[in-house]
């Protein structure tokens, strides 16, 4: 068991799994991660997940697109060819409110979108990270570090108690689906 990295416990119901993860943090045990087919809510309190920072890149693509979208009105309709119609100013700032907000919704899905795929590492060609083929069915797995958690008996006997239906030893960080 030298060569072991995770042992996984699979779970056939989410309530089980949780009360597998109390089991766990109840002896000291730290969960590496947390592999589910459906949200399950509460889990990320329960395993210490901090909030996630993804508002703040939507509000900094939002104010780029705020930015970039005035700035293309008033250079075009001010600065480089400004027009005399029906006798309306250059600078007619209700003007300006529909497309500036068009191209903040559009910059900020856009830049979510990308910063989505760039932080779950989801680039064209690359395998998918998956502990268990089956999370992404129809179990609950939890992982745990074993080389942070020597006692392997005592992590094997406290998922089996929680309800596990298998605990695996993964000598690898991920399955591919070949």
């Amino acid at each position: 068991m030298s060569n072991t990295k995770y042992i996984l416990g699979s779970f056939a119901d989410p309530d089980d799994m949780m009360h597998g993860i109390d089991k766990l943090q109840a002896n000291n045990i730290s969960i590496y991660d947390c592999f589910t087919p459906m949200p399950i809510h509460g889990i990320e309190a329960k395993l210490g997940v901090k909030p996630s920072r993804l508002p703040i890149a939507a509000f900094c693509f939002g104010a780029l697109g705020t930015t970039l979208g005035f700035s293309l009105l008033y250079y075009t309709m001010v600065y480089d060819w400004p027009m005399n119609i029906g006798g309306k100013p250059s600078f007619a700032m209700p003007n300006f409110v529909p497309v500036t907000f068009e191209v903040t919704i559009l910059l900020c899905a856009l830049g979510m979108v990308a910063t989505f795929f760039f932080r779950n590492h989801l680039f064209p060609g690359r395998t998918p990270r998956v502990m268990d083929l089956r999370a992404t069915d129809d179990r609950f797995i939890l992982a745990v570090d074993a080389k942070e958690n020597a006692d392997h008996a005592l992590i094997d006997s406290l998922l089996k108690e929680a309800g596990a239906v298998e605990v695996k030893y993964n000598d690898r960080k991920y399955v591919s689906y070949e």
